[in-house]
Formats: C-alpha cells, structure tokens, sequence
C-alpha cells in the first residue's frame, strides 16, 4: 500500500471528516475523502496540480494533519503498526484516471472574521447582489422551494457582528443561490472565507466555464445564465458589435 497524508476537519457539532492525498508516479495526485472512518470512499485522480499545494490549501480550511497512513485498493486506512484485513489484494499498481463524480448536491460555509468596516462592506455588498438578482426575476422560486441562505445573509450581516454560517444548496432551489454565493465569494473580503463544494468535497471555483457539472446539475448552461451572471460580475459582458456600430457615424473620406 502507498503512503498517504491523511487530515482531518473537526465540525462545529462534534462530528468529523477526513481527507487523504498522495503522489503517483504518472505525476497525477490522489485524494480520497470521507467522514472519518476506517475507511474513506470517495476517490478522485488530478493532474496539474502539486501536492504541497493542495495540501496548504486544506489546512488554511481549517484541516489539521492527522498523520502518515496506508490505503488500500477499497479505501481502508490504516495507520502504522496495524494490519487491513483486505491487505493482501495490493493496490493497483497502474490506477486509470478516474472521472468526476456526478454532482449531487452543494455545500457552502461562510466565515466571517473580518474587521468591522469590512462587514459593513459585506453587508452592503450581500442586499445589493439579492435585489439585482430579484430585479432580474421576481419569482425565481416557488415559496416551497426557497432557499434559506437568502435570509440567513441578511440576518447574519444586519448587526455586522463576526459569523459562521453554513448550509446546502439543492437541486430544487435553482441555480440562483449557487451564483449568489459566488458573486460574493469573487468579491473577496479580507477576513471572510467563502466554501462552495460538491458532495464529493470538490472545491468550486468562481469560473463558471470550468463548472459546466454543477451549471448541468441545475438543468442550465453557461448561455442560459449569462445575463444574470453578467450582473453579478461573474461574466464580462459580450460585446454587441452590432449595436456599437449602429451608434456610430459613418466617417468616409
């Protein structure tokens, strides 16, 4: 079995989760990933990534490392000193890059220990992004499908006092609250840590053109939400070659 490093995210509950990593020879990095357990059934294979890299990403997410384990071919850990009962299989010394999981749900968390200017600023910015997207669409979900983030915001940033928030956003809530929360999270307030990830513990980013998984979890493209995307600052705006031309005047010599 190979070496990995395995951390570990204690929950504000009592409850945990685990997280592995280690380097292959083909130059590709191996996570797996689970509640802590004797074993971690998550899996996904990455290329172009480091692992020191990945690895400093997840303890500035407050993972600490647990230590050096071994992992086998069915995602059981053991840590030295111990046997796996399932040991004498081997790992699969040629491991086939492996797909991205489907997306199955979201999870989001927000942070919040800035100074007291900055969630001022925060506040601000979190109504001005909801009354854009409601200019945008006064019924974007029925009243049995809303989703709770809208007011959890508000309330959380009305006294502008420090915060820890977290939540889920599924399938039925739309696509909105999704981009809501990356519009904000691409703003990037100093002491404000803003998490979107999948089931899988996969990590969102603010590029909506490298998350076409999650835009068809939702049942939507990157077309279809352009223009909400757009007034949120997630796209630039295209530019109607068209319409600029027709505004400007013929200069014929």
């Amino acid at each position: 079995m190979a070496a990995w490093n395995l951390y570990r995210h204690r929950n504000s509950d009592g409850s945990s989760k685990d997280w592995a990593v280690r380097s292959n020879s083909d130059g590709s990095i191996t996570t797996r990933w689970g509640k802590t357990a004797d074993s971690l059934p998550g899996i996904s294979n990455r290329y172009g990534v480091k692992q020191l890299d990945i690895e400093r990403q997840k303890q500035a997410k407050g993972y600490v490392l647990v230590g050096e384990v071994d992992i086998d071919v069915n995602g059981n850990v053991v840590f030295p000193g111990k046997t796996s009962a399932t040991q004498s299989q081997g790992p699969d010394p040629n491991p086939e890059p492996l797909p991205t999981p489907p997306v199955e749900s979201l999870y989001w968390t927000i942070e919040c220990r800035a100074k007291q200017a900055v969630r001022v600023d925060l506040g601000i910015e979190v109504r001005r992004l909801i009354g854009a997207i409601q200019a945008l669409s006064d019924s974007h979900a029925t009243p049995d499908q809303e989703w709770n983030g809208w007011q959890q915001l508000i309330d959380a940033t009305l006294n502008a006092e420090a915060f820890e928030l977290s939540g889920q956003i599924k399938q039925v809530h739309g696509v909105l609250p999704w981009l809501f929360l990356l519009a904000l999270k691409a703003k990037g307030f100093k002491g404000v840590d803003i998490d979107i990830a999948t089931e899988t513990a996969r990590d969102l980013t603010v590029d909506l053109k490298l998350e076409k998984e999650v835009l068809a979890f939702f049942g939507t493209d990157l077309d279809s939400i352009r223009e909400t995307a757009e007034v949120l600052g997630l796209l630039k705006p295209r530019l109607n070659l068209a319409s600029a031309m027709s505004d400007t005047d013929d200069c014929w010599f």
